[in-house]
């Protein structure tokens, strides 16, 4: 089922979540531990499943030289998927990214998603980290999430990039990123905000937001996507705060701010941290659903127990 049909159809916030395949060489085995756990409790209508670049780094040889490798760390997303779909008969949701990748690769991976019977994806640029691959497309890439976007409702229509005589048309739900707190390289909300329309109308079906910490920020950014006339289900996306590292890599990373309040809480009480952070994701949890969100994405990884922790207090109230 696409996930524009599981939000047509709720009667109640869905819950979901975000995982990342594992590292070159790992086992599905603690995925599958992972979902397991996940299915048991919650049984989600979807899982996001990340997708990854190509990145070049350089590693010294025995003998002393230097060597540019290159190599996707987390290959397995489309195969991660697939088990997804068979073992649990849960709706996968790979992310499609246009940073290093072709438009011909990314026809390639839909082409594949669509003969295992995988209908949504989620389409995002992709940040770039300075370590992916340089590619020489002569103009074949998409340089937005947008561009990616159209070339799957294109695609949807039929219409691949060469003409194809008879050529049946694909059947995606697109999902596309918001950021409440503006993406970092946007000069101001609104201008964002015009953005996110601008995929709206190529055919995004729905909008999953960046973490955030402060449900004031998520209330204001709807208000205004809504007044912009972005009608489609806007999802909230959230992460538990785990570690105390988290106070630094969060904000430096993705670009969002944590509330005072929240910092004050772990830096009194450090050997509390995630504790605090189930308990600020209950109360946030509590109050988008109480406002009406449609559902709640949890960006897990690989470990759920905060996630479902948060899960069974909001299941009991």
């Amino acid at each position: 089922m696409k996930v524009s049909e599981h939000y047509d159809r709720a009667t109640e916030p869905l819950i979901s979540f975000e995982i990342i395949p594992p590292r070159r060489g790992g086992g599905i085995k603690t995925i599958f531990e992972s979902l397991d756990q996940i299915v048991e409790k919650v049984s989600p209508p979807f899982i996001d499943v990340t997708y990854h670049a190509a990145e070049s780094h350089v590693e010294e040889q025995p003998d002393g030289t230097l060597k540019r490798v290159v190599r996707r760390k987390r290959p397995g997303t489309i195969g991660l998927c697939a088990a997804i779909l068979h073992r649990y008969n849960i709706d996968p949701v790979p992310h499609l990214i246009c940073e290093g990748f072709t438009k011909e690769e990314s026809e390639d991976a839909l082409i594949e998603l669509n003969y295992l019977g995988i209908h949504n994806v989620l389409a995002v640029r992709g940040d770039n980290t300075g370590t992916q691959v340089p590619m020489h497309t002569n103009g074949t890439a998409n340089k937005y999430a947008i561009d990616l976007v159209k070339q799957i409702q294109n695609m949807n229509s039929g219409e691949y990039l060469e003409e194809l005589v008879n050529a049946e048309p694909s059947d995606f739900c697109v999902g596309v990123a918001g950021y409440p707190e503006k993406h970092f390289e946007a000069p101001n909300l609104d201008w964002d905000i015009q953005r996110l329309k601008e995929k709206v109308d190529a055919g995004a079906d729905y909008v999953v937001t960046q973490m955030f910490f402060d449900n004031d920020v998520y209330f204001k950014f709807v208000e205004k996507c809504r007044a912009n006339g972005i009608d489609v289900p806007i999802v909230p996306g959230l992460k538990i705060l785990r570690t105390i590292n988290h106070l630094k890599t969060l904000p430096r990373h993705f670009h969002l701010n944590i509330p005072d309040e929240l910092t004050e809480e772990v830096d009194a009480n450090p050997g509390r941290v995630e504790e605090i952070g189930v308990k600020w994701a209950q109360k946030q949890s509590l109050e988008l659903m109480e406002h009406g969100a449609p559902g709640i994405h949890y960006y897990i990884m690989g470990n759920p127990k905060s996630a479902l922790d948060v899960i069974d207090y909001i299941q009991n109230k």
